[in-house]
């Protein structure tokens, strides 16, 4: 269970490099791809707001990242369940103000890991 749990941790850190990436580099170029149903218009003027939140992504991707150079898996669970956390919380969020699509792409892989990782701990 480990292995699928570690799995998955990477997979949604993986998720948050793109997202990272597409909003900090590539907001007015992959970002029109991604946000479908935002003006045109907005692309250019809102660049430094998408590069902000991209950089947050990127912490948590670090957070998830950094679950695997810890050594004591106790403290590992602790850490990818706290990022997992609050990457499952800012995708409900971003379902409820933006689109629920972003429930599939964020929350659910995060959830996932938050499962596989409680039943490693309290196994």
């Amino acid at each position: 269970m480990i292995i699928v749990a570690k799995i998955i941790t990477a997979l949604v850190a993986v998720i948050h490099i793109y997202i990272l990436w597409f909003e900090m580099f590539a907001w007015t170029t992959a970002g029109r791809k991604v946000f479908k149903n935002f003006p045109k218009d907005l692309f250019e003027p809102t660049k430094s707001m998408a590069a902000n939140q991209g950089l947050y992504n990127g912490f948590l991707a670090a957070g998830l990242l950094w679950s695997f150079f810890i050594d004591d898996t106790v403290w590992s669970a602790n850490v990818a369940l706290f990022f997992l956390g609050c990457v499952a919380i800012a995708g409900i969020y971003g379902a409820l103000s933006v689109s629920k699509r972003i429930f599939i792409v964020q929350s659910i892989p995060a959830l996932l890991g938050i499962i596989f990782w409680c039943i490693v701990k309290f196994s």
